[in-house]
C-alpha cells in the first residue's frame, strides 16, 4: 500500500465517491453510514477498505445508542458531543462485539479502524476492558482474514498491541486548536515525538499511517505535513478538522 484516505467526514459517502475514493490503496469510511453496495464498489477498484468505529466513545447519533447509553461515563469528549464509554462493563463489550461490530462487517468491508482507544490515557479504569474489547475484535476481525487498526494512544496500547495489524498517529506535524479555533504547527517536541512513535510502532511490525489537519488552501502546511509523515516511515493524509477533505490526488512518499 502506498496512499491511504481517511475518508470519515460527513458527505464523503455522496454518489460517484467509489470513484474518488476507488484511487486509493486503503480507505477507512464511516462503518455505519456506508452501505454494502459502496463498500463492495470501492473494493472492486483495488482497495482496501476499513470501517471506521469509535469503541472509546459512545455517539448519540448512532443507531446503537439507546442500547450503549446506560455505559455513559459521566465525562465526555466535548469537542465533538461524545460520551466516553465504560470498556470496564461487560455489557458494552459485548454489544460492540457481539452486535455492532459483526453487522458492520458483514457490508463486506476488509476490517475495523477503532477510534478512541485512547481514551483509557485519561479514564484508567477503563484501560483492562478496552484492552479485552481491543482483542476480542481483533479476533472477530483476523478470523475473516482481515485487518484491525486504530490511532494514538502510543503509552497505552501494549496489552493489546498484537491485536492490531495497523496504526494511525493524529496531528504528526499540524494540528487544529480548539480552544483558539485555529489551525497550527504542531511545537518541534511533539513533532519528534510523534516520528519516533511512528518508527517504534513500524519496528513493532505495524502498518502505519499519519493524518494531520490543515487550513484549506494552505499549500506550504500540506507539503511540510506529508514531508514529515514520510521522513517517519507512514503514509500521509492530510485534511481538515471535520474529515470532509480529500485531495484531488492521493499523497505519495517520494
Amino acid at each position: 500500500m502506498e496512499t491511504w484516505a481517511f475518508a470519515v467526514g460527513s458527505g464523503q459517502l455522496h454518489p460517484g465517491a467509489a470513484d474518488r475514493l476507488g484511487h486509493f490503496d486503503l480507505v477507512v469510511v464511516d462503518g455505519q453510514e456506508a452501505r454494502r453496495r459502496q463498500v463492495v464498489a470501492i473494493r472492486a477498484r483495488g482497495a482496501i477498505v476499513l470501517a471506521y468505529l469509535s469503541v472509546g466513545t459512545i455517539e448519540p447519533w448512532r443507531p446503537w445508542y439507546r442500547r450503549a447509553r446506560p455505559y455513559r461515563l459521566r465525562d465526555r469528549f466535548e469537542e465533538f458531543g461524545e460520551w466516553y464509554a465504560a470498556t470496564s462493563r461487560r455489557g458494552y463489550r459485548r454489544l460492540i462485539a457481539r452486535r455492532v461490530a459483526p453487522r458492520i462487517l458483514r457490508k463486506g468491508f476488509d476490517g475495523l479502524f477503532l477510534d478512541n482507544t485512547d481514551m483509557i490515557e485519561t479514564h484508567r479504569r477503563q484501560a483492562r476492558g478496552m484492552h479485552r474489547l481491543a482483542r476480542t475484535l481483533g479476533r472477530l476481525v483476523h478470523a475473516r482474514d482481515g485487518l484491525l487498526f486504530t490511532q494514538n494512544g502510543f503509552r497505552t496500547i501494549g496489552p493489546s498491541l498484537g491485536a492490531y495489524d495497523g496504526w494511525n498517529r493524529e496531528d504528526v506535524s499540524r494540528t487544529y486548536d480548539f480552544d483558539h479555533e485555529r489551525y497550527q504547527p504542531v511545537p518541534a517536541p511533539g513533532r519528534r515525538a510523534a516520528r519516533r512513535e511512528l518508527r517504534r510502532m513500524a519496528a513493532r511490525g505495524l502498518f502505519v499511517t499519519a493524518s494531520d489537519y490543515v487550513a484549506r488552501g494552505d499549500r506550504s502546511a500540506t507539503r511540510a505535513a506529508v514531508r514529515v509523515a514520510c521522513q517517519a516511515g507512514a503514509l500521509p493524509f492530510v485534511t481538515d478538522i471535520g474529515i470532509r477533505r480529500l485531495p484531488r490526488r492521493p499523497y505519495r512518499c517520494p
